[in-house]
């Protein structure tokens, strides 16, 4: 969602930093609609498909100007709450999913890696469209800058650590998925 909202703002020209008081807006009235089915990840804003470009490299270097305005955070968390109610059993992602989101999730797992790993594994899914230096920054900053607003890195009472440093992609799904019971699969 906040990856939504920097690409909704950047499309209307709107600087979160230069101007909060219309990013705010901007996330509280924004029409997002996420599609989370099985091999079919779509996200729309305001009538926008935004899906690919959340992940652009542009938007990485300017979503943690969103992230840190608490009021951008105070609106997305309400919205992620209630996809989570309306839902019931789902599997979300990000910072403070486990912490603030949905403390009471049945499963809640830390995802973490070495920077130098998360840096690697994002240089290798960017490829050629951004620079090593690039790629440093929106791993390193966007982890210092996250960190003024959260305690992502720390894991609250009953979160699970998985370090998927030295997994690939299958083993970190097998790990997480046998972390569920099977009441709940």
């Amino acid at each position: 969602m906040y990856r939504a909202v920097a690409c909704r703002l950047a499309h209307l020209g709107v600087d979160p930093a230069a101007n909060p008081h219309d990013a705010i807006e901007v996330a509280r009235t924004c029409h997002l609609e996420l599609d989370t089915s099985a091999n079919h990840d779509r996200v729309v804003i305001d009538g926008e498909d935004v899906t690919k470009e959340i992940r652009d490299p542009q938007t990485s270097a300017t979503v943690s100007a969103v992230a840190t305005i608490q009021p951008i955070r105070d609106a997305l968390t309400a919205r992620m709450r209630q996809v989570a109610a309306a839902r019931g059993r789902i599997v979300m992602e990000g910072r403070d999913i486990t912490t603030v989101v949905c403390p009471d999730a049945q499963v809640r797992v830390l995802l973490v890696a070495d920077p130098a790993v998360r840096i690697a594994r994002r240089r290798t899914e960017l490829g050629e469209k951004i620079d090593m230096a690039q790629v440093i920054d929106s791993i390193v900053r966007r982890d210092r800058d996250d960190a003024t607003v959260s305690t992502f890195e720390e894991p609250a009472e009953g979160v699970t650590v998985v370090d998927s440093t030295h997994l690939n992609l299958n083993q970190v799904i097998n790990t997480v998925i046998d972390l569920v019971p099977v009441s709940l699969r």
